[in-house]
């Protein structure tokens, strides 16, 4: 029966791709902390340091902090639904503030140094991709968290939530890639070419990125690795046939 039944284990291979995941995330972070300390004078605000906290925040809130708010569902498999969903939507909010100090970061460097803003292509695609990502945890929130959206309208959203969740991540790396890209070539253009430390350093994390992004999203796109739902979710949801017809969910007794 349900009640007092053990609950079944994740799936094989699921903590390991999440752990890896984990790992790999705070290689970036580290990555990350190294190339500002090292090569670029480190991270301080009203200063000529304070461009450098945006790649910091950028790369914490919108693809580290982003990829654990969609591995939620994932990890926190037989949690009830309403607390996994806060943790997913507070996660997401966090990544959202983080970032907002990003961006506010490099407007106030650009206002101090003279520099136009929003001219270049990371520019468009990470402005496109933060005011994007507000809306989907704007919706997410009304459909998902607040009550009174029917269960219809629920189940129409859902699909797209789950769509542009996926393309805003792999939006923010994009994004990421352009700006290491164009610190690059602002900062060591003329050594570059050399394969000097710095360069080498500032493409592994680009590539880190890429790989952070891959595992994730090779998690969430496991069919067989869906948070299956809980009982008391079935039972409300609107396909009663299973429980009257007095078959378990899920197939198995």
């Amino acid at each position: 029966g349900m009640d007092g039944a053990p609950l079944p284990a994740s799936p094989a291979g699921l903590s390991a791709y999440v752990v890896v995941s984990q790992l790999l995330g705070l290689t970036l972070l580290a990555t990350m902390g190294a190339w500002l300390g090292r090569y670029r004078g480190g991270v301080a605000w009203h200063s000529p340091l304070q461009f450098n906290v945006h790649p910091l925040c950028m790369v914490l809130g919108m693809v580290f902090l982003q990829g654990d708010a969609l591995l939620v569902y994932r990890v926190f498999r037989h949690e009830a639904k309403r607390s996994t969903k806060v943790l997913h939507a507070l996660l997401h909010g966090l990544a959202l503030v983080i970032a907002l100090v990003g961006i506010v970061a490099v407007f106030e460097s650009h206002r101090s140094k003279g520099i136009p803003d929003m001219y270049s292509l990371h520019s468009w695609c990470g402005m496109a991709t933060f005011v994007l990502y507000l809306l989907q945890w704007l919706l997410g929130c009304g459909f998902f968290l607040l009550p009174g959206a029917s269960f219809s309208l629920r189940s129409w959203y859902k699909p797209q939530h789950i769509f542009f969740g996926i393309a805003l991540f792999a939006l923010s790396i994009v994004a990421c890639l352009l700006g290491i890209t164009e610190m690059l070539l602002f900062n060591i253009r003329d050594s570059y070419s050399h394969f000097v430390p710095e360069g080498v350093l500032a493409n592994t994390l680009g590539v880190l990125l890429v790989v952070f992004g891959l595992v994730v999203g090779y998690v969430l796109t496991r069919d067989d690795w869906k948070r299956p739902p809980l009982a008391e979710e079935l039972a409300l949801s609107m396909d009663f046939k299973t429980l009257t017809e007095g078959e378990s969910p899920g197939g198995g007794s």
